[in-house]
């Protein structure tokens, strides 16, 4: 149901997945007070989605989402574009500050598809109620007149702007003409290739992140933290730090010891000046060695195979890996006696607000979070540390202060995503495989020096089912149908249809409990498990002397994916003759209602520098809202599975982190993509599917078979580098 909000403009708001039912029944014009027309209204039920069309002809959309370079909220522009029949430079899309209740979760791939009903329904709505406040100015029937460029055009030639309209339109309860979104024959903005609406701004420096804001009194401040993970402050002197020029403060936290400054330069430089003596923390004795022995240890013994059947079976490591964002974190905080207000990039603020209202002993009421667009995440803006860091130097230094944790913070303080181990078995008789098993240990996520049970808690009131429901879908459609680390405790694990026509599937995990931050890496578990079990995939076709592809042609469950792995071997040229020392891998997945296949050309003939020169990948995600977003989308997935197959990840060296930049942290450069990309989108008029982590699984997978036939090895470890 749609609502109308009493203002002075045409406003609208829709329910959007929310915990609370948002007034069932309540009469249009009944939800909220008379606002200035020159107010964007963001309604009083929080849990809405609220359109306004404003006088100056702009129509906003406060989004309940974050930006974090996914392209959200172009994808949001053009819904709302299209059933409008609006200009979308006529649109626009603000993020909205945390709520008090509903859905604001930015995560699960899950953004457009939650959106795309109500965002539309608003649109339509508003369309109808514009159009028939015209018919009404001008004595016309609704039905003759029509809309284009953010106008109501009449027969004769008339128009008005949507501006024009709005306080007439804002009074009609009962549209003269349809307010039905339109079907998928009469788009002509949704599944169009579209250029970002913010991408001028973020090539100019228009764009704002936290790093950029203004705001007043907002001191420079950076945090001495500890050699080792979990690493306890013994002491301090800080002497020559607080005498240094345009230092402000120097204050401990948990973390560490934070020095706020009149700039960052003074603040670094005040930093390395202080005098600290650190005990080690609890992960000190401990090195990669020694965690993988423990991960292979915990893993739980598969049961006993079929009988007269042949085995194939496979062990595999995968390290520790960084987030690594491009904008590195960064926080405002401004934390009074009587009230907080804090600006950063959060993909769940509503938890957010409730964790930072506790740490500096406010009720949530008090602190106001204002969500800010993020140079990137891939699961790492999840987690709001700094801001809360930020909260807490500001309350004991008395100032507003802009927290930046460096590019050396993070990688060796923050967020990764835990390591793993892998035992798969696939059991095949008689030219087929009739039973497949897959048995893991990972690092659990849920030691309380994360903080996680209180992150968790509140964020987990604010999403209802909607965190549940995204990540625990992760591997639904997965072979082992296995559940993520995130929601998943040691046990047995739900046996599931599967991918492929595999028999009986069988699954169970297990955990290590380590002092280390963890947090969910773009694709949670299916990049690992999925990359796992699509390398076991193409030794069982060896093994059956059969083809990859053709193999997977005959005992794939699903025509979509089927579809995807034949555009891929097309379009690829699968089975092309090739240089010694080259080769071509492939590798499919099928997750949050979408399917995704990817073909890798591999050159290795430099054993030491391995190449991806050529990568095709195929999606069905349903109706692509932006196509060209979700090219984008896809490369980026090929970017990280050829980032953490080859090279990318994360050393343990005596509770330390050894890396702590791009420098050694070897995430994939320029040199280092493909030479040749290209993302075919399958057509589709059903509702969107989930995109936005969906490529990992394959384009790690594609890449380790490629790089398997072309060494004629079976990897094992990952990246291939450690």
């Amino acid at each position: 149901m749609v609502y109308s909000l009493a203002a002075s403009t045409l406003t609208l708001a829709a329910p959007l997945g929310c915990d609370a039912a948002p007034a069932e029944g309540a009469e249009p014009g009944a939800a909220a007070p008379r606002r200035p027309s020159d107010v964007l209204v963001t309604g009083t039920d929080d849990e809405m989605l609220v359109l306004e069309v404003t006088a100056a002809n702009k129509v906003v959309v406060r989004l309940p989402r974050v930006e974090v370079g996914q392209g959200v909220t172009t994808a949001v522009a053009m819904m709302i574009a299209e059933e409008l029949d609006a200009r979308l430079v006529d649109v626009d899309i603000p993020l909205a500050d945390a709520r008090t209740k509903g859905n604001q979760f930015t995560g699960g791939s899950s953004s457009v598809r939650s959106l795309y009903g109500p965002a539309r329904k608003l649109a339509a709505l508003a369309r109808a109620k514009l159009v028939t406040a015209a018919a009404r100015r001008w004595n016309l029937p609704a039905r003759s007149l029509r809309t284009r460029n953010t106008k109501v055009i009449a027969p004769d030639g008339r128009s008005a702007t949507f501006g024009s309209l709005t306080a007439s339109a804002a009074g009609i309860r009962r549209p003269a003409v349809s307010s039905k979104p339109k079907p998928a024959v009469r788009h002509r903005v949704i599944g169009r290739p579209t250029t970002r609406i913010d991408a001028r701004d973020i090539v100019t420096g228009k764009a704002k992140y936290a790093g950029d804001l203004a705001v007043a009194g907002a001191k420079p401040t950076v945090v001495a933290r500890p050699p080792t993970l979990g690493g306890k402050l013994v002491s301090v002197d800080s002497r020559v730090a607080r005498a240094m020029p345009g230092v402000h403060a120097v204050v401990k936290v948990a973390g560490g010891v934070a020095v706020v400054a009149e700039s960052f330069h003074h603040a670094f430089k005040a930093r390395d000046a202080l005098r600290i003596t650190w005990a080690p923390g609890p992960m000190v004795a401990l090195s990669d060695t020694a965690i993988r022995s423990r991960l292979r240890a915990a893993v739980p013994r598969l049961g006993n195979p079929p009988r007269g059947s042949t085995q194939t079976e496979g062990e595999f490591e995968f390290a520790f890996v960084s987030h690594a964002p491009m904008e590195v974190l960064t926080a405002v905080a401004d934390v009074r006696a009587n009230g907080a207000e804090i600006w950063f990039s959060s993909q769940g603020p509503m938890g957010a607000r409730e964790d930072i209202a506790s740490a500096v002993g406010l009720p949530g009421a008090k602190v106001k979070v204002h969500v800010v667009r993020g140079g990137g995440s891939f699961g790492r803006r999840l987690n709001h540390d700094a801001a809360i860091e930020a909260a807490l130097i500001s309350k004991a230094a008395r100032l507003p202060v802009k927290l930046m944790w460096s590019r050396a913070d993070d990688i060796r303080h923050g967020r990764m995503r835990p390591a793993s181990h892998h035992r798969i078995r696939a059991s095949h008789a008689r030219g087929r495989v009739v039973a497949f098993a897959h048995a893991m240990a990972s690092v659990s996520e849920s030691y309380e020096g994360q903080g996680l049970s209180a992150q968790g808690s509140a964020q987990g009131s604010a999403l209802g089912p909607a965190l549940g429901s995204a990540l625990g879908s992760a591997l639904g459609s997965a072979q082992g149908g296995v559940t993520p680390a995130v929601a998943r405790a040691p046990g047995p694990l739900p046996s599931d249809s599967g991918l492929y026509n595999f028999g009986p599937l069988s699954g169970n995990s297990g955990s290590v409990e380590l002092a280390i931050p963890l947090g969910a890496w773009r694709s949670v578990d299916s990049g690992t498990m999925r990359t796992a079990e699509e390398i076991v995939v193409d030794e069982v076709a060896r093994s059956l002397g059969k083809d990859p592809v053709a193999f997977r042609r005959t005992t794939l469950r699903s025509k979509a994916v089927k579809a995807v792995l034949n555009k891929v071997a097309d379009a690829g040229h699968w089975g092309r003759t090739l240089p010694t020392g080259q080769a071509q891998g492939v590798a499919v997945h099928e997750e949050y209602g979408s399917c995704v296949a990817c073909l890798v050309e591999i050159d290795v003939t430099d054993p030491k520098n391995p190449r991806v020169t050529k990568v095709v990948m195929a999606a069905d995600v349903g109706m692509a809202v932006n196509p060209r977003g979700l090219q984008a989308q896809l490369m980026g997935t090929a970017v990280d599975g050829i980032s953490t197959v080859l090279q990318a990840g994360l050393h343990i060296d005596r509770g330390a982190v050894r890396e702590s930049s791009y420098a050694d942290f070897h995430y994939a450069r320029q040199r280092h993509a493909p030479l040749r990309f290209e993302a075919h989108i399958m057509p589709s008029r059903r509702e969107p599917g989930g995109a936005g982590e969906l490529g990992v699984p394959a384009a790690a997978g594609a890449v380790a078979n490629a790089y398997a036939r072309a060494t004629g090895s079976k990897p094992r470890r990952f990246p291939l580098n450690f």
